[in-house]
């Protein structure tokens, strides 16, 4: 199936995507904290204005579960796929959340200093029957 194809649909369906997180070995509370101060806000805000209609973050429960190729998921339910495409809020909650844009961007950039890797994943649900 082609990309344009797996995007296609109803413009008001709910679009999931997973971002999956690779944090370098021993630095990841510094992670979290960064990722608590800096981002989580920002998705917070989404929520509350129906960009996003839910926000999850997770963990692996033990260490060393399957492959180990994340060690930080979240999982965003945006409204539908305009709103993916439309970065414009991001932009404008960015700089009304944080009016020292230098250290904004200065602890993001740490942030992704932090990770091995990071990929995110669209999701299509599977029906039951």
């Amino acid at each position: 199936m082609r990309k344009s194809q797996a995007m296609a649909g109803p413009a008001e369906t709910s679009v999931a995507v997973a971002y999956y997180y690779k944090v370098k070995w021993g630095f990841h509370d510094e992670f979290i904290e960064l990722f608590k101060r800096n981002h989580y806000p920002i998705l917070e805000a989404q929520l509350k204005s129906g960009r996003l209609l839910r926000i999850e973050m997770y963990t692996p429960r033990f260490h060393g579960d399957g492959r180990g190729d994340w060690s930080f998921m979240t999982v965003l339910t945006y409204k539908n796929w305009q709103t993916i495409a439309d970065g414009r809020e991001s932009t404008k909650l960015i700089k009304q959340l944080y009016p020292d844009q230098r250290l904004f961007k200065k602890e993001e950039q740490r942030r992704f200093e932090l990770l091995e890797a990071h990929w995110d994943t669209p999701l299509r649900p599977v029906a039951a029957k």
